[in-house]
């Protein structure tokens, strides 16, 4: 009993931080949702495709159970499941990361949490491992990757947030004071520290 309540629960959240990733996409422009907004290039679109890439690897591949998805060989990985190509419109990766998400489900739905799993690209002693192991594993990655969405959107235009019902109308003036209150904390540390 305690494995489905857990299998469920990390489902759950799985489901959850999908929908979060891709809210951070909603009404945004061509431009704003591809360009590099970090000095590495992370940018919105690229986080989803990588995710979706992730996803179909771990829940495909590392259970024998390869995606449908074309995917280059992960020992062929060269970084360009982390931003989207001129070519590749915003909507064929949704549709991926959604097929991903079907399959990823049937995967989690059909296998038990002790079904187990080889990971070729982790190290010694580690690729062998199982369901409950990889499920902890891609949340983990989901809702970093959730996280780095949610800072670069907040730099884009100010929205934050998990869900567009909680999503509340910004108050600029009392941003601009909080954040003030907190720079001020700031200084005042660093001339108490000098």
């Amino acid at each position: 009993m305690i494995d489905e309540f857990a299998k469920d629960n990390l489902h759950g959240r799985l489901r959850r931080d999908r929908k979060v990733l891709l809210w951070k996409l909603d009404g945004l422009s061509e431009y704003d949702a591809r360009r590099p907004l970090t000095a590495t290039g992370t940018n919105l679109l690229g986080l989803v495709k990588h995710v979706a890439t992730v996803e179909a690897r771990y829940f495909g591949e590392v259970f024998d159970r390869p995606s449908p998805e074309p995917l280059p060989r992960w020992q062929d990985s060269n970084g360009s499941d982390l931003w989207a190509t001129a070519d590749e419109t915003r909507d064929q990766i949704i549709e991926f990361y959604w097929r991903t998400w079907e399959h990823s489900d049937a995967t989690i739905n059909e296998l038990p949490l002790d079904a187990p799993g080889h990971v070729p690209w982790w190290p010694e002693p580690y690729p062998n491992t199982n369901l409950f192991a990889v499920m902890v594993h891609v949340l983990g990655e989901s809702n970093r990757h959730a996280g780095h969405a949610d800072i670069l959107r907040e730099g884009l235009d100010g929205r934050t947030g998990m869900r567009p019902e909680y999503e509340k109308q910004i108050d600029e003036e009392a941003r601009t004071a909080y954040c003030a209150k907190i720079e001020q904390a700031a200084r005042s540390a660093a001339s108490i520290k000098a």
